[in-house]
């Protein structure tokens, strides 16, 4: 593998197909005064920007992190209505989610998400009945118009067929229904791709130390790379603020008088590998408000979720033990033991839902998108649920057209007339693409695995033939990272030169799935950080 260290960087330029360096874009963004600056990288500013540049707008997105590298890529990797909604009535929520839902899953990003049946099981003593389940999973595949077929009950033992580790003691029925699931990391960055392919200027590891102020009000940022260390600035004529968890911190920035606008809920998850093949997913019912998910995902199996109130600093949460105990009580409801000793678990992470502020059970909030305006002049927007990630990119640029004074809306053309279902880079037909890389991936590289080419096909659509490419030439590149992962060396490569992958973890955990298989070893992270270094 010593070969691979002296791979060069693909290039630094874009007119190669690269994206410019660190340098060159903290050049550009020191230079020129943009409409717009969005602060913060996870999905709602992402999809902010990617709406804002297709509206001819000159953008900048920064991040004091990794794109995704918070909130956004630790959700629970799905594309749903919210079948826990139709709970409080909130019929139209569930209806718009389950329209954006198919919007993504089937035209913008059909190679980036994959249906999913889920199995609600039926116990005798829980919290809901079987008619009632049933019922309800009817009217849910009814708000979505019966695409994913009608909901329905089936027997236990039907069910058991498909999911070997359900448990079966005193299952009454099971309900069936069907949403869709992602990998969020890999779905942000598509959109980060797509935002730059619409004339975004961004940058990643590029933390705010202070705001800009005209006449008082805020009209750009102050910033250092964390990567090189440089200070720089970006002027704008409007600045948003999409840092999830840390928007306070940064209102805190504009007015040191601003009260706390929001509230937070640690979201926490296991990834365990898998004793048997799972068919279907399961959601399982713990009280009348709260479902726990048992989902098939990369290859493993993802448990969770919890909802409780967070206080401390964003930077700092984790899973507690006191998470894992819960998440694998909660499991047990419907998963056999086997299935949920803690030696099978191979990586867990949290993430931080952005709530509204006011009293109450985070359970029961509102997953709604607030857009604030402060003193200065600065755009807050907060909350909100990863399927509706496209609406509330358009949500906030239509109040951006509705601003006191009007300061965008003559240079920026109508949220109205943009494409409403514009398809995410790389989209194709994941099958046909995968059916490519086997029939063509053999000249005149080595041969790529049935299971490389599902991988690529499904994280990258037809931008997988770059990376192809890329293993063809260099015969180091087409190596597996690790022997137990489909990946291969080129998608670092790939992320070092085309995904704005930084660091180790840029790489393993949020470009890659190393991490979260548990197979981020330190041999794996020596030749990564020798790769990055080019």
């Amino acid at each position: 593998m010593s070969t691979l260290q002296s791979v060069p960087a693909l290039g630094t330029h874009p007119a190669n197909g690269s994206h410019a360096s660190r340098a060159e874009t903290r050049e550009q963004l020191s230079k020129a005064t943009y409409d717009l600056l969005v602060i913060g990288g996870g999905i709602l500013g992402i999809s902010t920007a990617w709406h804002a540049a297709q509206a001819g707008l000159r953008v900048a997105l920064v991040d004091a992190g990794d794109f995704a590298g918070a909130t956004s890529s630790a959700s629970s990797k799905l594309l749903h209505g919210g079948l826990r909604y139709l709970q409080t009535g909130a019929v139209k929520l569930v209806a718009e989610n389950h329209f954006e839902r198919r919007a993504v899953s089937r035209q913008v990003a059909p190679h980036l998400a994959n249906p999913l049946t889920f199995y609600l099981p039926v116990y005798k003593g829980g919290p809901h009945g079987a008619a009632k389940l049933g019922a309800g999973v009817f009217a849910y595949s009814a708000l979505s118009a019966f695409g994913d077929g009608v909901g329905h009950v089936i027997s236990p033992a039907k069910a058991q067929r498909d999911v070997p580790e359900l448990r079966t003691d005193n299952l009454k029925a099971v309900a069936v229904y069907g949403d869709d699931q992602m990998n969020d990391s890999r779905m942000a960055l598509m959109t980060v791709r797509a935002a730059v392919e619409a004339g975004a200027t961004v940058l990643n590891h590029a933390e705010v130390t202070g705001l800009r102020f005209t006449q008082g009000r805020v009209t750009g940022a102050e910033l250092k790379d964390r990567m090189e260390g440089a200070e720089f600035g970006v002027n704008a004529r409007l600045v948003l603020n999409a840092t999830g968890p840390w928007v306070d911190h940064l209102r805190k920035m504009e007015d040191a008088n601003a009260a706390p606008s929001i509230r937070l809920s640690k979201g926490a998850h296991l990834v365990l590998k898998r004793t048997a093949p799972w068919k279907a997913a399961l959601a399982t019912p713990i009280d009348k408000y709260r479902i726990t998910f048992a989902l098939p995902w990369e290859d493993m199996l993802l448990l969770g979720t919890t909802d409780e109130e967070f206080e401390g600093d964003p930077a700092d949460v984790s899973v507690t033990e006191k998470d894992t105990a819960q998440i694998l009580d909660e499991a047990a409801f419907s998963v056999r033991d086997q299935q949920l000793s803690r030696d099978l678990i191979t990586y867990s992470f949290a993430g931080l839902r952005v709530l509204p502020g006011g009293p109450g059970n985070t359970s029961k909030a509102k997953r709604e998108t607030v857009v604030t305006e402060g003193s200065g002049g600065m755009l807050s927007v907060a909350g909100g649920k990863w399927t509706t990630f496209r609406h509330i990119g358009r949500t906030v640029m239509n109040k951006l057209a509705a601003l006191p004074g009007h300061p965008l809306a003559e240079d920026m053309e109508p949220i109205a007339h943009l494409p409403k279902k514009l398809p995410l880079p790389g989209i194709a037909n994941p099958n046909a693409v995968a059916h490519r890389l086997l029939v063509d991936g053999g000249t005149p590289g080595p041969r790529m695995s049935p299971e490389t080419a599902r991988h690529l096909a499904t994280h990258y659509g037809s931008l997988s033939f770059d990376i192809a490419r890329l293993a063809n030439e260099n015969p180091a590149l087409a190596e597996r990272i690790h022997p137990d992962a489909p990946e291969i060396w080129a998608q670092v490569a790939y992320a070092r030169d085309h995904e704005w992958a930084e660091t180790v973890d840029d790489v393993l955990r949020r470009r890659t799935t190393l991490t979260i298989r548990g197979l981020d070893t330190e041999d794996v992270r020596t030749k990564v950080k020798d790769m990055l270094a080019g």
